[in-house]
């Protein structure tokens, strides 16, 4: 099966790290296709591909699929030998739900901690509500760290690390404060060749978006 995989900038792209990573580290090939973002014409170049006009898409000869959880969940369901969710059962619905709420949630660590690579600077101006949300994150990794000896939130590599790579990306580029079991998970997801690939990547990039740049 060919799939094509449309992301944005490396650098600031998050919701296109997700699908991009699991691809990656579960040895899914692809192709991979890149549009720039907040550009005049970046909308008409993404809607040749994808409905919504927004990155990520995946595509191949028999489906199109937008939105980084839905193309998770047409991996996991493509590829179920790769075991994209936890196997076991309680684990695979406490994973889905954790998915679920960073993907609908954390609007504070999204609009104050936007991911940027090339980002290297202590963020100080945490409201409550964005440490709330920090809090959230942290005490989340240790509930489903605590409960194993894997290095990854549930047995393996699953969608649940993808989906927090990015936020694993923007406390690290923030210097954001975590519980030391949390530092060591982010280590692991640091390691990962896949995202020091995204990283160089991202970084070598010269696109600027104003947007995402903190003073």
């Amino acid at each position: 099966m060919q799939h094509k995989l449309l992301i944005g900038n490396k650098n600031y792209s998050s919701w296109s790290l997700r699908p991009w990573i699991l691809m990656r580290v579960k040895n899914i090939p692809f192709s991979e296709l890149k549009v720039y973002l907040y550009r005049d014409d970046t909308t008409a170049q993404i809607k040749k591909y994808s409905p919504t006009g927004k990155v990520p898409y995946l595509e191949n000869e028999s489906v199109q699929v937008w939105d980084s959880l839905a193309i998770c969940e047409y991996l996991a369901d493509c590829y179920p030998e790769k075991h994209c969710w936890p196997i076991e059962l309680n684990q695979r619905a406490n994973a889905r739900a954790i998915c679920a709420e960073m993907h609908s949630g954390f609007s504070q660590i999204r609009d104050k901690l936007p991911m940027n690579c090339r980002m290297d600077k202590q963020y100080t101006n945490i409201s409550h509500e964005l440490q709330s949300e920090i809090n959230r994150v942290d005490s989340l990794w240790q509930d489903c760290l605590n409960k194993h000896s894997d290095p990854f939130l549930y047995a393996g590599f699953t969608i649940a690390d993808a989906m927090f790579a990015p936020v694993v990306l923007r406390f690290n580029s923030y210097q954001i404060p975590v519980s030391q079991r949390s530092k060591e998970y982010m280590q692991q997801i640091l390691n990962l060749p896949a995202i020091q690939e995204w990283v160089i990547e991202g970084r070598a990039e010269t696109e600027i978006i104003q947007q995402a740049e903190i003073e």
